[in-house]
């Protein structure tokens, strides 16, 4: 859309499942042209992952795929391959998450992909990345095992938990973002696309932060502490009158303010509770001291006393309590498209805020191959002012086509074998 900071681009988008759509869509968010190709037939893995459904789609797929147009190609038929070709040939950004090699059998790896276009940026996201790893199916709960999340995500020590959503796949979208930009900008210097990797395990590896740096710097190996905090304390999740509260005292004076608040200003200067460092050395015997405390009133009584004295604390929500809390911030957390039947669907708004180009919505997440038509015929028709094989009209901007048509289109052929 005109007036976005993405307009103009166009982006080829090959992926499907989570990691790859999630940026595709925040992509188009900010104004890029999404042309998702499926598979005839079936489409995206994501259409079929329900329950639940919303007006007759998943609302797995419906959560990653607004602002898009679905364009159905079979990559074994001569006549839709030769419309990837060109989708390719016309495209600024290619995104893929197939196994390594899938790209390649089809002709549209990014070595063939730089000769019919040397300013395309070429996205690959795997699961463990294209060397000895690539025959590793690369899903979000089997990169969270052997990645090392887990084994600090859980109730006690030996018990092992997943986060409750793809989380492995949801940051290496988010990188995803942020490396094929970065290209975006060293194009606009030398008029040349580049090849922009990511892979889960790296992704997951770099998100755990300070658990991970406890390791490569100090040899460290950390365990699960449940919701508790290995550094910082009070941090973990107390039992309220009628259910859980979290507390998250970052330092000494936050923990002073709780005392006060708790009618304890006594506990402040206990010698095992005194500074941070004496809080997380006696860990156990403090729950016990606020526990006995925090029992006496309720999650949302608490929320009032000590959120006005600085203390970070809140109830633990389901989603509907987290919707009704941004709601009363004024945070919009929705977003309205109206969806395939034509009625209201509310999507996750983008939560990028920008001043004068915010994201917009004016596209549903599209039915399979709904956009094939004009995108078929787009695709079949000369383009005058592409150059071929060029990158662009001039370095730095753009590749140059004519006006394409209204919507947004899919991608090609799936085939089982290709899970990323």
């Amino acid at each position: 859309m005109t007036g976005l900071p993405l307009a103009g681009l166009l982006v080829a988008d090959f992926g499907r499942v989570l990691a790859a759509p999630y940026l595709t869509m925040l992509l188009a968010d900010l104004g890029a042209d999404v042309i998702k190709v499926e598979q005839p037939g079936t489409g995206d893995d994501t259409r079929s992952w329900g329950p639940p459904h919303a007006q007759g789609e998943a609302t797995y797929f419906l959560s990653v795929n607004r602002n898009k147009r679905s364009l159905t190609l079979d990559l074994r038929d001569p006549a839709d391959h030769a419309r990837a070709v060109e989708l390719v040939r016309r495209a600024d950004i290619l995104v893929e998450n197939f196994r390594p090699g899938t790209m390649d059998r089809h002709g549209l790896g990014h070595e063939r992909a730089r000769v019919l276009n040397p300013g395309l940026v070429y996205c690959s996201i795997t699961g463990f990345g294209a060397g000895p790893g690539a025959a590793l199916p690369g899903y979000d709960l089997l990169v969270q095992a052997v990645g090392g999340l887990m084994s600090v995500t859980g109730p006690a020590p030996g018990e092992p938990v997943k986060t409750g959503v793809a989380l492995v796949d949801v940051l290496t979208g988010l990188h995803a973002a942020v490396g094929v930009l970065a290209a975006l900008r060293e194009r606009e210097a030398t008029g040349q696309g580049q090849l922009v990797e990511l892979n889960l395990l790296s992704t997951l590896l770099s998100g755990l932060v300070n658990q991970s740096a406890g390791y490569t710097l100090a040899g460290t190996v950390p365990g699960i502490l449940g919701n508790r905090h290995p550094s910082i304390a009070p941090y973990e999740v107390f039992t309220a009158a009628d259910r859980p509260l979290v507390v998250a005292v970052g330092n000494d004076r936050q923990f002073a303010a709780l005392c006060r608040g708790l009618d304890a200003p006594a506990l402040a200067t206990d010698p095992r509770f005194a500074t941070n460092g004496d809080r997380v050395a006696h860990v156990d015997a403090l729950r016990t001291e606020l526990t006995a405390r925090l029992e006496r009133r309720t999650a949302a009584e608490w929320f009032a006393v000590l959120t006005p004295l600085g203390v970070p604390c809140g109830p633990v929500n389901d989603l509907a309590g987290a919707f009704a809390l941004a709601d009363s911030l004024g945070l919009a957390p929705r977003a309205t498209l109206p969806g395939p039947d034509g009625r209201p669907l509310a999507l996750v708004a983008n939560p990028i805020g920008l001043s004068r180009t915010p994201p917009r919505y004016h596209l549903p997440p599209p039915r399979l191959g709904e956009h094939t038509a004009e995108l078929t015929a787009w695709l079949d028709t000369e383009d005058p002012g592409r150059r071929p094989g060029g990158p662009a009209a001039r370095p730095g901007t753009p590749a140059a086509r004519p006006d394409r048509p209204g919507g947004q289109p899919t991608r090609p052929d799936q085939h089982p074998e290709d899970h990323p």
